[in-house]
């Protein structure tokens, strides 16, 4: 079972950011549920994600949102985080590199918990061609893959890079099976989502 979840504010992005997602799925005749990020609901503490939003699933997949909604990066999701397969696609990925740092900052005891310094603006639409120095989820060399983002993040510490570029467009944690990517694999190369599925 996969967990899908949903980033966008507006209700009809859902169409164009979930749903190929959800179609993907369907065709590999994967069982799949999709949940709306800001319906995580927390046991009292906030420590512990009630189990009735995650279900019994194996696999997440963080879907992206459109180019102006950045409600996505307000909210502290350092609880989502689990210790199974996650692929983060476009604020997905945001998120997961958001995630990451605010973990450092409280490994490093740096109360800032500031994110805005590391949000870059730069805004790309359309095809691009991406090198692809290491095999990433089925991707080697170059390809050509889809772009929509107005903001990237820097690499984090414990994450490596796969595309030849200054941007991260592609990121894999260096020991655990979290992927993100900044492109839109639904849209263009959606071996890279079969092959997260396949893990």
């Amino acid at each position: 079972m996969i967990l899908i979840i949903n980033v966008c504010k507006e209700k009809l992005h859902y169409y164009e950011f979930v749903k190929p997602v959800e179609d993907i799925l369907k065709k590999m005749k994967i069982k799949s549920f999709t949940r709306h990020y800001k319906k995580m609901f927390f046991t009292r503490d906030c420590k512990k994600m009630k189990k009735s939003y995650w279900g019994n699933a194996k696999k997440i997949i963080i879907c992206g949102t459109s180019l102006k909604d950045n409600e996505f990066l307000k909210k502290d999701i350092r609880f989502w985080r689990r210790n199974i397969p996650i692929l983060g696609i476009c604020a997905g990925m945001q998120m997961i590199q958001i995630a990451e740092e605010l973990d450092r900052q409280v490994r490093e005891l740096d109360i800032r918990n500031n994110l805005n310094h590391l949000i870059k603006k730069k805004t790309e639409i359309g095809y691009y061609h991406e090198d692809f120095k290491k095999k990433f989820l089925s991707l080697s060399g170059k390809h050509e893959v889809y772009h929509l983002h107005n903001n990237y993040l820097p690499l984090p510490k414990d994450f490596e890079q796969f595309n030849s570029g200054k941007i991260p467009q592609a990121i894999k944690h260096k020991t655990k099976p979290i992927y993100g990517v900044l492109f839109h694999p639904e849209v263009r190369n959606r071996k890279v989502i079969e092959e997260f599925l396949k893990l």
